[in-house]
């Protein structure tokens, strides 16, 4: 049995607007096993972000629980959240949210910085990463200096920084063109079936589910379906 590594269980978001309650997540429970490479899918305003947010304990649920690596989120302080988000879980987003004044290499050094590593180890792995990500000749570089593919990719090292369990990608070609979209999709498959990277991926663009395992779909803050790929035809559809 594989562990898990986040639990949702019978989890609801609720958000109010003024007086008015926006039911964002209604009653899901959900496992992320080690290893696996999850898609949670579905039209605009589904509860796909929301999700992902507490996934990533960077919410708190408005009722149910949700344990990572079974330890009850809502039970620890908010500097043992961070400390645990800060090791566990590598966040990618559509935005890239690089830190416009630091160049590749100071982006991808920030998260070690907060996890206490001396410089010289910051920056042998941060530039170890970035070559693996295919930057190496960039690291200088500074976010406006790059395309959209390498500050996905530059943030994809970021991620990396503290060799998390679990990546988070939300829409993370959302903001590319298909072809460096391919390209950062392939990164994500090759750090899931060469790293062993567990990656959970929100997405509502259905041609990027064949890179999943595990495909969730979902409709107004529920589960509608959930489904296995299988391995045979894996990376066949390109």
């Amino acid at each position: 049995m594989k562990k898990s590594i986040i639990r949702l269980d019978n989890v609801k978001k609720t958000y109010f607007i003024g007086d008015i309650e926006v039911p964002a997540v209604r009653g899901i429970s959900l496992e992320v096993k080690k290893g696996e490479f999850m898609a949670l899918v579905g039209p605009s305003g589904c509860g796909k972000s929301t999700l992902m947010n507490l996934v990533g304990a960077l919410d708190i649920p408005t009722e149910g629980r949700i344990f990572l690596e079974d330890k009850d989120i809502a039970q620890m302080s908010e500097s043992t959240l961070a400390n645990v988000r800060g090791k566990k879980i590598g966040f990618i987003f559509q935005q890239f949210n690089l830190i416009s004044t630091l160049d590749a290499l100071g982006n991808v050094v920030l998260p070690m910085i907060f996890q206490g590593y001396n410089e010289a180890k910051r920056t042998a792995r941060a530039e170890r990463l970035l070559k693996m990500v295919g930057l190496g000749e960039r690291m200088h570089h500074k976010p406006n200096e790059l395309s959209g593919g390498q500050q996905q990719r530059v943030a994809i090292a970021r991620a990396l920084a503290n060799n998390p369990d679990m990546i988070l990608a939300d829409e993370p070609t959302g903001n590319l063109d298909s072809k460096s979209g391919r390209q950062i999709m392939d990164l994500l498959g090759h750090l899931h079936l060469k790293e062993g990277k567990t990656i959970v991926m929100v997405t509502h663009d259905l041609h990027l589910v064949h890179y999943a395992h595990r495909v969730i779909h979902l409709k107004d803050g529920l589960v509608l379906k959930e489904r296995i790929i299988s391995k045979d035809h894996h990376h066949g559809e390109r």
